[in-house]
């Protein structure tokens, strides 16, 4: 069975009573108001289609962790209902349902009793989480004594020695160590693969592109917007860096949806991809030399003026990305009508597929302090394989291979 949900018109709110018998009376009279009243969601409703995978983004404080919990059933909806179909498995808060006087094999079989599992089907798959969640000794070790990271692998070794309908994570997966988070994700590809429907909040936007079919991003409580995760997460920059008199727009443009944001003292006026040949180029071959040439035009002084520029795969996944900032190239009080034509000169190693290009206009190292433009899509290159030897990948890193015959 493939798992489904449907969140309806979901919302929460925390009460705040001036007394226990202000709360006890609010429980059989309707008109007792509460002395503070506090919604951290409002009107929620989507939903996840059997196999689909969808991630959930959103500034801390915008109701991610509270939303979870309610599909969970660990807390209850103040409005709305939520419709599960098939088994569910969740990694919330870290170390949830764990009691750290118990060691981790004990632990296991609590957690998974809590899951619904007896403990004759715990028995059958209890080397197999120990064996997944690789701590050696400390697994017969009171879990107070684990770090983080220990408790995550237990928690997720866990949570994943069935393969649920559904699995949802919250941000749990971030405390671990980068070889066990490679190795989550790939346990995680493989239920998706199965049919295991997911539903994963992280701020990773790399996570989000390569595991999620859609993307849902969360504002204050509310769903700002539900598509495509590339769009989705392109959106979301823009939002943690907007500014009191800055602007949002996602228009159609090189074949896609284009963002921009930021308060406009500057703006790219121009960018194109120039080939080997110094043509503009729609194709360039694998280790070609390219110029990217971009201009740009400043419309109201400022103290500084910095260009950064990111490479991305078709799935957004930044392949390199750098600034001015960085290289010590910062242009110090521009005036307004200034124009400036930066040049950046590089080798296309870059494995076969179709490019873009972001850019953002800012005033040091962060597009947080001050951002003038924020640009997704700016460009669309494609790089095809001419004359190097096949390979697969998203790099080309063409190596030298020698091979010896020894002789007993």
């Amino acid at each position: 069975m493939s798992g489904a949900l449907d969140v309806n018109g979901v919302a929460k709110a925390y009460r705040q009573y001036k007394g226990e018998i202000q709360r006890v009376a609010s429980w059989f009279v309707p008109n007792v108001r509460p002395a503070k009243e506090t919604w951290v969601l409002e009107d929620i409703s989507f939903s996840l289609s059997p196999g689909e995978a969808v991630g959930i983004i959103g500034q801390n404080g915008a109701g991610k962790s509270t939303l979870l919990k309610i599909i969970t059933g660990t807390t209850k909806p103040t409005n709305g209902s939520v419709q599960v179909k098939g088994k569910i498995a969740a990694i919330l808060e870290l170390g949830m349902g764990f009691n750290p006087d118990l060691t981790g094999r004990q632990n296991v079989y609590h957690s998974a009793g809590l899951m619904g599992y007896t403990s004759e089907q715990i028995d059958t798959v209890i080397n197999n989480i120990e064996e997944f969640a690789e701590i050696g000794k400390y697994f017969e070790d009171p879990v107070r004594t684990y770090s983080s990271g220990m408790q995550m692998r237990v928690a997720f070794a866990v949570a994943t020695a069935f393969r649920p309908d559904i699995l949802i994570i919250d941000e749990a997966l971030s405390v671990g160590d980068s070889y066990f988070q490679h190795k989550s994700f790939d346990r995680i590809r493989e239920f998706r693969e199965q049919g295991t429907s997911l539903l994963f909040v992280s701020h990773d936007k790399g996570a989000i592109l390569a595991l999620c079919d859609r993307a849902i991003l969360l504002d204050k409580g509310h769903l700002l917007r539900d598509g495509d995760p590339e769009e989705i997460t392109d959106y979301y920059n823009a939002l943690i860096a907007e500014k009191a008199n800055s602007k949002i727009e996602q228009v159609l443009e090189n074949g896609g949806i284009q963002t921009r944001s930021g308060t406009g003292e500057a703006k790219v006026e121009a960018i194109a991809l120039f080939n080997s040949k110094g043509e503009v180029a729609e194709y360039v071959g694998v280790g070609e030399r390219v110029e990217l040439r971009i201009k740009v035009k400043v419309y109201q002084s400022i103290e500084t003026l910095v260009l950064g520029y990111g490479i991305k795969d078709r799935l957004g996944q930044v392949m390199y990305g750098t600034n001015t900032w960085h290289t010590k190239q910062v242009i110090n009080n521009p005036r307004a009508g200034s124009e400036y034509e930066f040049v950046i000169a590089f080798r296309a190693n870059l494995g076969v597929g179709s490019y873009s290009v972001q850019t953002a206009l800012v005033d040091r190292d962060t597009h947080l302090t001050a951002n003038y433009e924020w640009r997704d899509l700016a460009l669309v290159f494609n790089v095809v394989n001419i004359d190097k030897t096949h390979f697969a990948g998203c790099l080309w890193n063409e190596p030298r291979i020698t091979i010896e015959e020894y002789h007993k």
